[in-house]
């Protein structure tokens, strides 16, 4: 048999006289395998210059060596902003899928649908799920627990569901943007927050009014507003927030995206950042720093988040392993605050 006729398996088995499976395993270095066979049949195959299918290798195993990072950024109704994000944390989730052998495929969806998940996984094409929606997140979570798909979630889980999950340390967060601006005098300071459903939202806002109450402050209704975390949210809730207290001194926002949006409601509003209202943000993304007057804000590392997100799933649907990873966050002071 020639090298030219060496292009499956089956060849390499007609070759060794031994079966395909033994082949297969061999190729993958199996302990299955008797050393002696093995190193015979990969001798064979590098002879001949052979080369795995791996698409047919993964098809045999029920493998695609593929997650699928689920966004809904691009879906009718969802301010695509939102997506500022999910670009930096998938720079370490590719990352880390990479050192894993695994790619990734990014996957948009209907927010109020969930057909999506039995459609890649029944065909192949993904062995998991990278969560990153933002509208009905909890939704998604149960339908997915419902059918056991591998899946990860970016946030802070329900406390009575136990999936694999990442998040920010967002009581330490809320605590820290307090604390600064406490310290630079701040007395009227309001608090702009994303959704007021999602448990990061009220976490933060819980850290930071424990640091406010520690100091003898209470938090008024007219100093709180919620947004979307999109650009245009920040500037309606800044707007908002001036109309009920003119007299605010501060604001933390809860992404940096609104806290640009903030500030471009004080300056239509013609008050002065940081000398008449201190703006601090959070995630700490790249606008953060290239804005015009760049951010204070609490920072989380969001491409290591990226990468334990990766990790996460892979050592789940290896495993079974369910993990919580919760991220240190730290105060980066800038121009704003």
């Amino acid at each position: 048999m020639t090298a030219k006729t060496i292009r499956t398996i089956e060849d390499i088995a007609r070759l060794a006289q031994v079966s395909k499976s033994t082949v297969s395993r061999s190729l993958n270095d199996s302990p299955l395998v008797k050393q002696e066979t093995k190193a015979r049949i990969q001798a064979i195959a590098l002879e001949h210059n052979f080369r795995i299918n791996a698409p047919a290798r993964n098809l045999s195993l029920r493998q695609s060596h593929t997650i699928a990072f689920v966004s809904q950024a691009c879906h009718k109704g969802c301010n695509s902003e939102v997506d500022l994000f999910s670009l930096e944390i998938m720079s370490g989730i590719t990352h880390g899928l990479y050192s894993l052998g695994y790619e990734l495929l990014v996957v948009h969806v209907d927010p109020h649908e969930s057909d999506w998940a039995h459609q890649y996984l029944d065909s192949g094409r993904v062995d998991g799920f990278i969560l990153m929606t933002s509208t009905r997140k909890q939704w998604h979570i149960k339908k997915l627990l419902e059918i056991n798909a591998p899946f990860i979630a970016w946030g802070m889980p329900q406390p009575e569901i136990n999936h694999c999950s990442v998040a920010g340390d967002n009581l330490a967060g809320g605590r820290l943007a307090a604390e600064h601006l406490l310290g630079a005098g701040r007395r009227r300071i309001a608090f702009l927050g994303g959704p007021k459903y999602e448990l990061e939202v009220q976490q933060r806002f819980k850290g930071f009014q424990e640091v406010l109450q520690s100091a003898g402050l209470e938090i008024s209704p007219d100093l709180m507003a919620y947004g979307d975390y999109s650009h245009l949210s920040g500037i309606r809730a800044m707007d908002q927030l001036l109309d009920q207290s003119p007299d605010l001194d501060a604001v933390f926002v809860n992404s940096d995206l609104m806290a640009v949006g903030a500030l471009t409601a004080l300056k239509n509003r013609g008050r002065q950042v940081p000398g008449e209202v201190a703006v601090l943000g959070y995630d700490d993304l790249s606008i953060a720093r290239y804005n015009a007057l760049p951010l204070t804000t609490i920072r989380q590392n969001i491409h290591l988040a990226g990468r334990l997100l990766a990790e996460g799933l892979v050592q789940y649907i290896q495993t079974g392993v369910v993990t919580h990873i919760t991220i240190p966050v730290e105060l980066v002071v800038r121009t704003s605050a």
